[in-house]
Parts: C-alpha cells; sequence; structure tokens
C-alpha cells in the first residue's frame, strides 16, 4: 500500500483533516463577520443600491476572470502554502480596514479595494481546500463532508449576522474587525504542522512540468478536461442560469429589509440566521443520508426546493415577514441538497493533479454573467420593485432544476469512472496531466 493509501485508511486522514476543517471553520467565521459589517456599514452610510451592487461586483469580478489562472497555480504549487499564504492576505487586508476605521479616515472605496483583495485570495484559497479535500478523505465520505461544509456554513449564517449586529451596537467598527485576526491566526497555524498529499503532473514526455511559461498550457489543459465532459457542460449551464439570477438576491436583501419590511441589522441578522438553520438541517441530513443514489438527482430537487424558497421571499407582503424568514429557511434546507452532491462528484470524478484548474475554472464560467444580472438588478428593482427580482429568481431556479431532468447528459454526469488517488513520490502511480490523454476524455 503506497503512503497515500495507508493515510486513508481506517481513520488516520480524520485527525489531520479535520484538524484543518476546524481551523478554516474559524477563518470562516471572521471573514463572515467582517463581511456582515462592511455591509451593513455601506447599507447605513450610503443606503445606495448602486453602491451595495458595486461592492458585490468588486468581490466576484477576481473569481471570473483570475479563477483560471489560479486554479492552475494551485495545481503547480504546494496547496498548503497556497492556503496559508490566501489566509494571511486577508487577515493583513483586515489589518489595513481596522487601521482607516479607528483614525476615521474610511471611505466607500477603500471598502471596494478591501473586498477585491480578499476576493483575489478567497480565488486561491477554495480550489486548494477542495482539491486537498479529496487527498485527504477517503472517497466513500467525500459525499459526507460535503454535507459537514453545508452545515458549518448554515453554522455561520446563523452565528455571524446576529453576532456582528450586536458587536456593532456595542463596540467600535475597528474592534469587531479585530475577532478576524484572531479567527485568521487559528486557520493559519495549524497548516504549518499538517502534511497535504500533493499529486505530480507530467508533461508529453514524462518530465515534471515546471515554469511559469506552462501556466497557459495548463489553463488550456482545464478546458479541455472539462469540453470533453459533456454533462458537467450542461450543469455549469444551469448553474450560470441561477447564479445570474440568484446572485443579486444577497445584494438586494438589506434594501428589502429595510424599505419593504421597514426592519433593521437584527431583521437582516434574522434572516441570515433563518438561512443558516435550514442549511444546518439540510446539510445533517446530507452527512448522514448521503443523498439519492444518483447524486445529480439530489442536486436538482435540491435545486428546485431553493427556487420554491427564494419565491416565497418575493411573495411576502411588507406585515408578513415570518414567511420571508421561512422562505429563506426552505432555501437554507435545500442549499446544501444543490452544492454539496456537486462537490462530491467533482472530487470523485476529477483527476487529482487537474482539481484545482477544474474548480477553479467552473466557478469562472458559473459567475461569468453575475456581474451583468449585478448591473441589472439596479434598474430593473427600481422601475419594477425590489420583490420582482426574488420572485423571477425563484421561478427560473425552479425551472431549471425540473429541465435538467430531462437533459442526459446532465443526468449521466456521473457515469465517469471515479479516479484513483495519487500522490507525489509514488512513481508507479503517477498522475498525468498530458494534453494528448486529456484530449481523449471519454464523453458521457
Amino acid at each position: 500500500m503506497d503512503g497515500q493509501n495507508d493515510q486513508l485508511s481506517g481513520s488516520r486522514w480524520k485527525v489531520p483533516f479535520f484538524t484543518m476543517w476546524s481551523g478554516q471553520a474559524f477563518s470562516l467565521f471572521g471573514s463572515s463577520l467582517v463581511q456582515f459589517a462592511l455591509v451593513w456599514w455601506l447599507t447605513q452610510t450610503t443606503g445606495s443600491a448602486t453602491v451595495l451592487t458595486t461592492a458585490a461586483l468588486v468581490a466576484i469580478l477576481p473569481g471570473v476572470f483570475l479563477s483560471p489562472f489560479s486554479g492552475a497555480l494551485v495545481d503547480r504549487w504546494s496547496r498548503r502554502v497556497v492556503m496559508i499564504i490566501a489566509d494571511s492576505l486577508t487577515a493583513l487586508t483586515t489589518v489595513v480596514l481596522i487601521y482607516l476605521f479607528w483614525s476615521g479616515l474610511i471611505h466607500t472605496w477603500h471598502i471596494y479595494l478591501v473586498l477585491f483583495l480578499r476576493a483575489v485570495a478567497a480565488g486561491f484559497q477554495f480550489p486548494a481546500m477542495q482539491a486537498s479535500t479529496s487527498l485527504m478523505v477517503p472517497k466513500e465520505h467525500l459525499g459526507r463532508v460535503a454535507g459537514m461544509n453545508e452545515t458549518l456554513h448554515g453554522v455561520l449564517n446563523i452565528v455571524a449576522p446576529p453576532a456582528g449586529a450586536l458587536f456593532l451596537t456595542i463596540f467600535p467598527m475597528h474592534w469587531v474587525l479585530s475577532i478576524d485576526l484572531i479567527t485568521a491566526a487559528l486557520a493559519v497555524l495549524p497548516l504549518f504542522f499538517i502534511r497535504i498529499p500533493q499529486p505530480v503532473r507530467m508533461d508529453e514526455t514524462g518530465s515534471p512540468q515546471k515554469g511559469l511559461p506552462a501556466l497557459f498550457g495548463d489553463v488550456r489543459a482545464g478546458v479541455r478536461y472539462v469540453a470533453g465532459w459533456p454533462g458537467l457542460i450542461g450543469i455549469i449551464v444551469i448553474a450560470t442560469v441561477i447564479n445570474f439570477m440568484v446572485n443579486p438576491i444577497a445584494v438586494l436583501m438589506p434594501l428589502l429589509i429595510t424599505r419593504h419590511f421597514n426592519g433593521g441589522a437584527l431583521q437582516l441578522g434574522w434572516t441570515d440566521s433563518a438561512f443558516g438553520i435550514g442549511i444546518i438541517a439540510g446539510g445533517l441530513l446530507l452527512s448522514t443520508w448521503g443523498g439519492f443514489k444518483r447524486q445529480v438527482t439530489t442536486a436538482l430537487v435540491g435545486c428546485m426546493g431553493f427556487g420554491f424558497g427564494v419565491l416565497l421571499v418575493g411573495v411576502a407582503p411588507g406585515t408578513a415577514f415570518w414567511l420571508a424568514l421561512s422562505g429563506m429557511a426552505v432555501s437554507g434546507f435545500m442549499s446544501p441538497l444543490t452544492n454539496g452532491p456537486f462537490s462530491a462528484i467533482l472530487q470523485r470524478k476529477v483527476a487529482a493533479d487537474m482539481q484545482g484548474r477544474v474548480m477553479a475554472l467552473i466557478t469562472s464560467l458559473v459567475t461569468a454573467m453575475t456581474p451583468v444580472s449585478m448591473i441589472l438588478a439596479g434598474p430593473v428593482t427600481d422601475h419594477l420593485g425590489l420583490q420582482f427580482w426574488f420572485r423571477m429568481a425563484g421561478i427560473v431556479c425552479t425551472l431549471m432544476g425540473a429541465v435538467g431532468f430531462f437533459i442526459p447528459v446532465v443526468m449521466s454526469v456521473e457515469d465517469r469512472p471515479d479516479v484513483q488517488i495519487r500522490e507525489a513520490g509514488d512513481p508507479a502511480t503517477t498522475v498525468s496531466s498530458r494534453p494528448a490523454e486529456v484530449s481523449k476524455i471519454p464523453a458521457d
């Protein structure tokens, strides 16, 4: 048994993986706290949909344009080092924010710049974490780990917004932001002591690939890998349409709370918490049940349910805030059933040395149209009302989930064989991502 297989045997994988996972969980809490505080500051200071939309755009654009390259670099570099640097950069931006708020020099453009830099760091951290997971967790547990990840996000949605709202009423902004430095340290320090397997990638001659000049070749190989998988292309198209409609909701929610429901930071925190409670319930269900036999079925059913929840928010009258909370809880419950199975499919089916590129490329593709929807959301809601976008997003999301059942390549996306996990240092099982092999990926 090679080193990697030995590491994944029995329960030996649990200590290193969950040590890393716990540190990242603390980091996500700090980031969620910062995100809530900054969004609420922009809402209270400007009350402008344009400002909130711009803030969302600068946080999304790095994922659209940089992800294909960051994913290729993640596949080249040590994924452990990438996560250390990414988390450290995020903490550094928080240090800058603390100083600006403490000195009274903060301006809206500072928020834009910080959100952009944090998004760049996340563009490296996320694919590095996802690609590391498949190397550290046995494949039979990937679906459950995906459910745990969704549960974690649910907990954060419950805890972070009310905590942020409470802290903002008690402490000045710079003290609230300082919490992110503590949580970042809890994420970075364990990484210095954890071994994360690293797959070897080879070129056409059988030699390890080296040098930045091959970066664009890596990106092209990732594109060919995705293009050679029709089922994945179908899912990307569905996800792109859904993201086009759903992503502006996060930007519009603070305005919906203040203008339609006449609420404040507390009510905004409740909507996030309702969503989080739903995510926890859905994540626990997924982590114990594992989903339907075909995971794509679980994802499509979850998509339909998610859309129904958004629709409830869109039809809730101003006097029925409870209905909006119910809709957020339903959407939260269905979110793990939508996202978790898809992550597990990728981790099982995509070659280990390609996962950074493939996951980053998918992120880029599914968010490519989001800037357009962000630009459109402002004028559309100004003319047709805040709830109009919620209603349309709910309807479109539900329809896209239903349509997926009638697309053969989508329903057969899991028919590809599972990949074998291989690690650097094991010549007998070296992974290759040679373009010549990538171009021969069997179609669904």
